[in-house]
């Protein structure tokens, strides 16, 4: 049974903003990645420049918790890409490396899942969304393997199967279909321009691997279930630290009291 994103309760004005992220994140991916398919590696850095200035501001008017998911989720995948990218060559973009805009975007990537998840378009017809992507995804999947593309497509398939699992047994459902859409609409962009290409054959498995995969979704659900899991640690640190300084300055106004005496 598909479970909600355990979303607070939100104004009308925090949701018309959960919609001008998504908004503006899927304008962001298309500009950015056409803009890149051709550009300098000058450019291709100052995108980096506009992802980040995007980001910070996008997360003004988010929780602290999160502010720090999205951290978290900004550092994971950045590891993630010069894993997957440079050094086992699974897909590689046009100049060899990670670029620059590419940890910002992920940012911007993993707010926009969350924003649409609490969102109330979501919210009331999460069966209804849950269905569509299924059945686009798993018959994208199958295509893949059909043997119909030059190309087969049998990790897509793979991480279609993951990403069911995620999907129905996984804390954060709802981010998992919002992550479907933006993640598609980024990858098919991406590919389609030459911004980057997955390579035919999986280095790890050695199976066929389609440009892109139909279930890439599935690795969003790994980095939202990292980012979930860390936050916890981290915000439980930070109010340890909280604690104590409000524990100090305490102490230093008792003590300041007394010597006044």
């Amino acid at each position: 049974m598909l479970r909600h994103f355990p979303a607070c309760n939100v104004s009308f004005n925090h949701q018309k903003r959960d919609y001008l992220i998504a908004a503006f994140t899927f304008i962001c991916v298309a500009i950015c990645l056409l803009s890149d398919a051709h550009a300098a590696i000058e450019k291709q850095n100052a995108l980096g420049v506009c992802g980040w200035v995007f980001l910070l501001g996008l997360l003004l008017g988010e929780p602290i918790e999160v502010r720090v998911q999205v951290g978290i989720a900004v550092i994971f995948a950045t590891i993630g890409e010069h894993f997957a990218s440079p050094y086992m060559g699974g897909y590689t973009y046009r100049f060899g490396n990670v670029p620059a805009y590419v940890p910002p975007g992920h940012g911007m990537v993993y707010l926009t899942a969350v924003a649409l998840a609490r969102s109330g378009l979501f919210l009331r017809y999460a069966r209804e969304i849950a269905t569509f992507v299924v059945s686009v995804c798993g018959v994208w999947s199958l295509w893949g393997i059909s043997g119909i593309p030059d190309q087969g497509d049998a990790v897509g398939a793979l991480l279609f199967c993951v990403f069911l699992a995620y999907l129905f047994k996984g804390r954060s459902p709802m981010v998992y279909l919002a992550a479907f859409f933006i993640t598609t609409w980024l990858e098919l962009i991406g590919t389609a321009v030459g911004t980057w290409k997955w390579a035919a054959i999986d280095p790890v498995l050695g199976w066929s691997q389609g440009n892109p995969p139909s279930g890439v979704a599935a690795w969003y659900c790994l980095v939202d279930a990292v980012a979930m899991g860390g936050a916890v640690p981290v915000m439980t640190g930070l109010k340890s630290v909280q604690a104590w300084v409000k524990s100090a300055r305490s102490r230093k106004n008792a003590y300041q009291g007394a010597e006044s005496k």
